[in-house]
């Protein structure tokens, strides 16, 4: 596999899939992808499934399994509450969102038949006629406030209070037309309105265990850190799909085992494989291979306000110690592209250039480690399987760490409860974030200071204040400033380590059609089951 598919954006991936629709030729879809720094073995690849994923025929019927790779006692359906994969990939089976957010990251109506304002802050939202929820019931504005408002709720536990807390005031105008006025304008909210945590549900709702949406699926069987089974919705309100009869999803921690219940043909997906399994299948007619560059990472954080963190220079430190060519290199083979300590990938329009990439620099971070006093102490990091990757990104601390002096220790715990019990709330661990599509949704869900993915305990009234000013700007020059410095602010003075943005692999059956690369996500933004179908 050439490094240059790490190149390949989700985007990139609906470009040539739009182009063969426009009747573009090989040679054009080629010059195309070549243009875009792909290799040519890789282009021919990507140019095959997006051809088969334009010109193949849906088919009706069968059963998928699909495995994830973290699950818990914790695992839920209320979907203003999920926090992994696996909580995802069930709300996307049952529930719908207002927007959906498509293969080239653009907000395009679902249940909304639109969303408009004349300021950006008013915001008329237009429900479809004709949707019902599983149990019958008719969907209404109700719905709609019912569902946006549970976000402000200290009580709900929201995971995404901090971009909720812009809603000013939700109401029902009539039964399919609900209005949303903002606490100062924001564009982006047709965008955020499609992010996974903003499903609506049933105006009332207070049991979220049997799955009432009004999604594809039905939920036919739920257990916790178990398995959720749903079947095919035929009272679905789109025209087309699901074509799948019904759908499994659990989660197999093990990647090998992951792997090798995909070879065996007990699974049809095997979400989120390592370069290391990517090797395994590449050749193997028992599987094809789904590469999405989406802007995921794993992530160091130092906490700063809790020890050793809240010593100055210590989660600098880190920065300069983690060596990202050999993560990117050795660890990921060439699936990554290398991060700078920010959670705005390369390719994101609102990229920061011109800030310095922090290169790997082990005398710097050593003098760093001695004024804050901690060379002999130990230094616990919190690992698990649950965060991609982290374990192998850890092993390369470890090392660098040995070679300066610095005792790092290295806390490997399961992965049922690392969510709950330790992400976060550990002095110094891993984090594993899904993609998101703007920067506001990311700095408001991760370094707003009172936002409860606040992975290192950043605070700031100055980047809170430049969070609020670039929310509500029409002028994109002047936001493309303010989130550039934001960027630097991050960089220099939150304790999170963001050593590379990875590309996503999933391993599929080969009678597995339909999927596209989606910015929120494997699996199609873990929307999978609702567009894919197996081949007869």
């Amino acid at each position: 596999m050439s490094d240059k598919i790490a190149n390949w954006t989700s985007r990139d991936d609906a470009a040539v899939e739009n182009a063969i629709r426009r009747g573009a030729n090989r040679r054009e879809l080629l010059q195309m992808m070549l243009m875009g720094g792909v290799a040519l073995t890789a282009g021919a690849g990507i140019l095959g499934r997006a051809t088969a994923a334009v010109a193949a025929e849906p088919v009706r019927g069968g059963h998928l399994k699909s495995a994830g790779w973290t699950s818990s006692t914790a695992d839920t359906l209320d979907p203003a509450k999920a926090s992994n994969s696996t909580d995802y990939t069930r709300c996307c089976n049952v529930y719908n969102r207002l927007t959906f957010i498509d293969g080239s990251g653009n907000a395009t109506m679902e249940l909304a038949e639109s969303v408009e304002s004349a300021d950006a802050t008013t915001w008329t939202v237009k429900l479809r006629k004709g949707v019902t929820f599983h149990d019958g019931k008719s969907l209404t504005a109700d719905d709609v406030v019912f569902s946006l408002k549970r976000h402000l709720d200290p009580a709900v536990g929201s995971k995404v209070n901090a971009l909720a807390k812009q809603f000013a005031d939700i109401k029902a105008v009539d039964d399919t037309t609900a209005e949303i006025v903002l606490t100062a304008p924001n564009a982006d909210l047709p965008t955020i309105l499609g992010l996974h945590h903003f499903m609506i549900v049933a105006d009332g709702t207070t049991d979220f265990s049997k799955g009432n949406g009004t999604g594809p699926f039905k939920l036919r069987e739920f257990q916790p850190g178990v398995r959720a089974v749903v079947e095919r919705n035929e009272n679905y309100w789109k025209s087309s799909g699901p074509y799948l009869d019904s759908f499994e999803s659990f989660a197999i921690v093990d990647e090998t085992a992951r792997r090798n219940a995909l070879l065996s043909g007990d699974i049809g997906i095997a979400a989120n494989l390592s370069p290391r399994s990517l090797r395994v299948l590449e050749n193997d007619p028992a599987a094809q291979i789904f590469i999405s560059k989406l802007g995921t990472y794993t992530n160091l954080n130092i906490r700063l306000d809790m020890a050793p963190g809240d010593k100055a220079g210590v989660a600098e430190g880190f920065k300069y110690l983690i060596n990202r060519e050999t993560i990117q290199k050795s660890v990921m083979r060439g699936l990554a592209e290398i991060a700078n300590d920010h959670p705005i990938p390369p390719w994101n329009p609102y990229f920061n250039a011109e800030l310095k990439q922090r290169e790997f620099d082990p005398d710097r971070a050593k003098s760093l480690f001695e004024k804050a006093g901690v060379l002999g102490q130990a230094i616990h990091i919190t690992a698990s399987e649950a965060a991609s990757a982290s374990l192998d990104y850890a092993a390369v601390v470890q090392q660098a760490a040995g070679q300066i002096g610095l005792n790092v220790v290295i806390d490997r715990v399961p992965s049922d409860g690392y969510w709950s019990n330790h992400w976060i709330k550990d002095p110094v661990h891993f984090g594993n974030l899904n993609a998101r599509p703007t920067p506001d949704i990311l700095f408001s869900l991760l370094y707003q200071s009172d936002a409860a993915w606040n992975e290192s305990g950043f605070k700031s009234p100055k980047f809170d204040a430049m969070l609020l000013e670039a929310r509500g700007l029409l002028d994109d020059a002047k936001r493309k400033e303010i989130y550039g410095e934001m960027q630097t602010m991050v960089h220099n003075e939150a304790g999170t380590v963001i050593p590379v943005f990875q590309s996503n692999v999933d391993g599929l059956s080969p009678k597995l059609r339909g999927l596209v690369a989606n910015p929120l996500g494997g699996q199609m933004g873990f929307n999978a089951a609702a567009y894919a179908w197996l081949e007869a």
